[in-house]
């Protein structure tokens, strides 16, 4: 897919992520709209990037602001890329985590996405040539202690791209799943980056995960897994997940001294 002067649709703008793959695709010639819901980030951005984007504060929870943001993209001439890079993370115990929080990312996570990728296909049908990103994880393909919400987020987001991938198989729109590994952003806790340290699991910089977003589409990619062990570690799951599943249980002591530092220490 050509990048240059392509007309984007940007969501989770004003995170670590979203921000990363902002500056990317400025670079790559795209001009965008960002969206978040943090309006004092988002007036950064702007003054940053200037004519090259525009902005929109929106709850994409919200049936009045997804309205909103369709409406806005409807006048953009050439609208040919959907990134859905909104997310939330909560790394906790499931019995210890409150129902509200496992409501909250499941709608952020994948009903929202879903939703807003819903009422931007006819939009995206309209171009020469179109594409959906849904940003991951590996935690969509492998299920993780202390992140059993955050998991089926993302497994359910992993299963709706193939799905839809394979429904548009027949039109000009394209579907990419990008499941970055673990990533330094805010959406990590410092808990999480603690765990990932004392096991010894890499983490990679926003700007990586987007590098490789940029260079996937460009291919033409449709799933894309990033780091050489995950990407073993998936193939294992789906083959011998036994062997994975004790591996895991040997971690298991450590995962759950950090997931739950939260609830002895609020």
């Amino acid at each position: 897919m050509r990048l240059q002067d392509s007309v984007v649709l940007l969501t989770g703008a004003t995170g670590g992520m979203g921000q990363a793959i902002l500056a990317q695709l400025v670079a790559a010639g795209a001009r965008l709209t960002a969206v978040g819901r943090d309006t004092a980030t988002l007036i950064e951005l702007d003054k940053r990037y200037g004519d090259s984007i525009s902005t929109i504060t929106a709850d994409l929870r919200v049936p009045e602001d997804r309205q909103r943001l369709a409406q806005t993209m409807q006048s953009k001439v050439g609208f040919n890329l959907l990134i859905n890079a909104a997310g939330v993370n909560d790394f906790a115990l499931f019995e210890n985590q409150d129902d509200e929080q496992i409501s909250g990312m499941i709608n952020i996570n994948l009903t929202a996405t879903m939703l807003v990728t819903k009422s931007m296909l006819p939009l995206l049908k309209q171009a020469p040539e179109s594409c959906v990103v849904m940003v991951g994880s590996t935690f969509g393909a492998i299920g993780y202690p202390g992140f059993a919400s955050y998991c089926a987020t993302k497994f359910a987001l992993r299963g709706f791209s193939e799905a839809l991938r394979r429904e548009l198989a027949d039109t000009r729109v394209s579907i990419l799943y990008l499941a970055p590994r673990a990533t330094l952003t805010d959406m990590n806790s410092t808990a999480v980056e603690e765990m990932n340290a004392a096991l010894g699991v890499k983490m990679d910089s926003p700007e990586k995960v987007a590098r490789c977003l940029v260079k996937s589409l460009q291919r033409n990619l449709s799933e894309v897994h990033l780091g050489y062990p995950e990407r073993v570690f998936i193939r294992l799951n789906g083959l011998m997940p036994q062997l994975v599943s004790r591996s895991l249980r040997k971690q298991l002591s450590t995962i759950r001294q950090f997931a739950t530092t939260r609830v002895e220490n609020p």
